[in-house]
């Protein structure tokens, strides 16, 4: 049976999101029951969000309206073109972190609530209604343990938690399950090569679109610092979300450590006896196998 998952997401900014989408709705794994935004224009992201489900035939999966904060720049704003949320055939809560609590409760099995941005929604329905905890558990793309950005040999504040570090630390501190990539794992996850080659070639209108959205973004943000490093005609970026999205349902290809993580106030991920047990990915088994399947999975 397919896992009944929740996914809240700051598409929009990074175009790892994007990816990630596409990935989620790919994996039969899984079966979608809602998708929320997270900070920002909360519905700017969720026009994305509606506009990748219309193309992907895919309008049964309910959208949330998530908490509006922060500002981000809308790089992916060209892609959306006048399409809004008016459009969307399918349900669309203005609530979103009431659609959170309701999909959790309502629900008749176990749910996971996939995080692959900032937390403020999570932590406002686990405030909300603090009993999602008995029908749900976490898993994130959050956190530098014992690496930084890049593969850097020392841990860093890393953008997910740094943001919102109170309301990460509210959810890493609630009684349920949690399962989380840090930068260990997930940033060095690239496609390049012939698995770029091979995606680039898909005639499937969902990995089209990310194609379109890839390219959009790095014209967006082609000032950025880290695109010097980066070719995107020929390379994917940093495709972090993948990994918590792929967590939801396998650690096949990873190496998994339960350990004891806190939260700071200022937005770092400590091993300490005094934090809560989380599941952690910390390194790989078999990176490029994991590279080969989410490739297959996006062709």
């Amino acid at each position: 049976m397919p896992i009944p998952v929740i996914l809240d997401t700051d598409i929009g900014f990074d175009v790892d999101d994007v990816w990630a989408l596409a990935f989620l709705l790919k994996c039969e794994e899984l079966d979608i029951r809602l998708i929320t935004t997270t900070t920002g224009d909360t519905l700017y992201r969720a026009g994305l969000v509606a506009k990748i489900l219309d193309l992907a035939g895919r309008a049964d999966i309910p959208i949330g309206v998530g908490i509006p904060l922060d500002h981000n720049a809308r790089t992916h704003e060209a892609w959306l073109g006048d399409y809004n949320l008016d459009q969307f055939p399918g349900e669309v809560f203005l609530d979103g972190v009431g659609a959170i609590c309701r999909t959790i409760t309502e629900s008749s099995e176990r749910v996971k609530v996939i995080g692959i941005g900032p937390l403020p929604n999570i932590a406002a329905a686990l405030y909300r209604q603090p009993t999602i905890t008995e029908n749900a558990e976490f898993v994130g793309m959050h956190g530098s343990l014992r690496r930084g950005y890049l593969g850097a040999s020392k841990p860093m504040r890393e953008f997910n938690v740094k943001q919102h570090a109170l309301a990460c630390k509210a959810v890493f501190e609630a009684p349920w399950r949690k399962t989380i990539t840090p930068l260990d794992t997930c940033g060095t996850v690239l496609l390049d090569g012939d698995r770029f080659k091979a995606v680039s070639a898909s005639q499937d209108v969902l990995t089209q679109a990310v194609l379109a959205n890839h390219h959009g973004w790095g014209h967006a943000v082609r000032d950025w610092p880290l695109l010097k490093e980066l070719d995107l005609s020929k390379q994917s970026s940093i495709l972090y979300d993948i990994v918590a999205v792929y967590l939801a349902f396998s650690d096949r290809f990873i190496q998994m450590e339960t350990l004891p993580i806190r939260v700071t106030e200022d937005g770092k991920t400590l091993i300490d006896d005094a934090g809560d047990a989380v599941h952690c990915a910390t390194d790989w088994r078999d990176k490029e196998a994991f590279l080969d399947f989410v490739t297959d999975r996006l062709v």
